[in-house]
């Protein structure tokens, strides 16, 4: 029974996750990117100096940098060393080419999200901020699009639950454990590691947003510069193999040996386990986005779109050079992710399993942390604060079943919730993209956004 459940999960994924998914995110993305006259990359220098420079106090519960750090907790994860080695069991070395690729035109598409996530976000009679695709929806389209708005989150309730993280990072665990003493029933381990990632986010997210963005605002530095620096390590003593491992990544990327077939479906992974990493055109980032003090939609949308820049850019080609120097991609049997990495990491640095161990938990729990709140505050939107106040309890229980169930069925669950939720939020920037428009212009001519509520003066009410 459970077998057949899983067949049919990752079926539907399957079939959601290929062109379906591609095309709406990519073809979506370019899409957004040429139409923008390709403002990712002109205004570039503007997004670094955004997210150094002091910003107008506004309505809100974290500063633009804060949002931009939580939503970095939650991309930076799992996606970025499960993922990544799942892209390349899969796909091989070109499926990290198309990984670059949806960096590239994720980063349009952040800024977009971010500029929406400002400009019609709603709040609550204190004046709390409410953000995301079903507010974009809801206040930014006509009534007859409520209904998507709610389809939104409903996803959003089961795509933004740690499916990924509290699996791979249990198996990590397991793993370890096991290299020191073996363990006779892996099933009760995995159940109580489960419970052990439970408590331990718990301790973080009852303390809500801001809670989440001091956490992360330390843990992400952290592990992105320790995780730069063993990555480095491992370049410098494999020097000699970087040259053919970039030559793969191109060569493989365009290949048409086994026909134009295979070279779309090494696009299409790449694309899918894009979508895991950088969550552009998913929607949750626009719900981290939109509690922001910045009172200036396109502010916020120069910071956004930094996201994708670190992630999928930066912290992912850290991953896949690792993995590429060391490991023999043709010798692994099955879909495997974080296992791989743990093998690339432990032949090339001495204690380099444990050191990775500790990296992935850092990456996997402050993952956690941001998604809990994404969850929380679509049902907020659904059922109110009490139907909030229940998912966070639903989110925690989730961790330990999560924990326990098999990769396959992880992974497949995790992507047709992330189509779902891709799908509304997608249509949504491109029904507005003229309203983007306006207000870039309107911003890089020197103008204020007329739309953007001064402090204490909130916009439209939560419903």
């Amino acid at each position: 029974m459970i077998e057949t459940l899983g067949h049919f999960i990752t079926g539907i994924a399957d079939t959601l996750c290929g062109y379906p998914l591609f095309f709406t995110l990519i073809g979506g993305g370019v899409f957004l990117f040429f139409y923008s006259g390709m403002l990712s990359l002109r205004r570039l220098p503007h997004a670094l100096s955004a997210i150094r420079s002091k910003q107008a106090a506004g309505e809100g519960e974290i500063s633009s940098a804060q949002a931009l750090v939580s939503v970095v907790a939650a991309t930076v994860g799992m996606g970025n060393i499960a993922g990544v080695a799942i892209a390349l069991v899969m796909g091989g070395p070109g499926a990290i080419f198309w990984m670059w690729v949806s960096a590239l035109v994720g980063m349009s598409t952040k800024y977009h999200e971010g500029v929406l996530a400002i400009k019609y976000r709603s709040f609550d009679e204190n004046g709390h901020p409410y953000g995301g695709p079903m507010h974009i929806i809801r206040n930014g389209l006509s009534p007859r699009w409520r209904h998507l708005a709610s389809f939104f989150a409903v996803a959003g309730m089961f795509g933004t639950l740690c499916i990924m993280n509290a699996n791979q990072l249990t198996e990590a665990a397991v793993s370890t454990i096991d290299s020191f003493a073996r363990i006779e029933n892996p099933l009760t381990v995995r159940f109580f590691i489960g419970l052990s990632i439970a408590a331990v986010v718990t301790l973080v997210i009852i303390g809500g947003v801001k809670r989440i963005a001091s956490v992360a605002s330390v843990v992400v530095p952290f592990m992105v510069g320790a995780y730069f620096l063993m990555v480095s390590y491992i370049i410098v003593t494999h020097i000699d193999g970087l040259y053919g491992v970039f030559y793969s990544i191109f060569s493989e990327a365009f290949s048409l040996k086994a026909g134009w077939g295979a070279l779309a479906g090494v696009a299409i992974i790449g694309a899918r386990r894009a979508a895991l990493v950088n969550d552009a055109g998913v929607g949750t980032a626009s719900i981290m986005h939109g509690t922001s003090a910045c009172r200036e939609p396109v502010r916020e949308g120069l910071v956004a779109m930094l996201g994708p820049a670190i992630d999928s850019g930066f912290v992912c080609t850290l991953t896949a050079l690792a993995i590429l120097l060391c490991v023999d991609l043709t010798s692994v049997e099955g879909v495997k992710g974080l296992s791989v990495a743990l093998d690339a990491f432990d032949s090339a640095i001495p204690g380099g399993r444990y050191m990775l161990m500790v990296i992935v938990a850092c990456f996997a729990m402050s993952s956690m942390f941001s998604y809990s709140f994404y969850g929380r505050r679509c049902a907020h939107y659904l059922f109110g604060q009490t139907g909030e106040r229940v998912y966070v309890w639903f989110f925690i229980a989730t961790l330990v079943v999560f924990a326990v169930i098999s990769l396959d069925v992880a992974v497949g669950l995790c992507d047709m919730f992330y189509a779902f939720m891709a799908f509304p939020t997608m249509l949504a920037l491109i029904l507005l993209r003229s309203r983007v428009k306006e207000e870039s212009r309107r911003y890089f001519s020197g103008n204020p956004s007329p739309d953007a509520p001064a402090a204490g003066k909130p916009g439209k009410a939560v419903a």
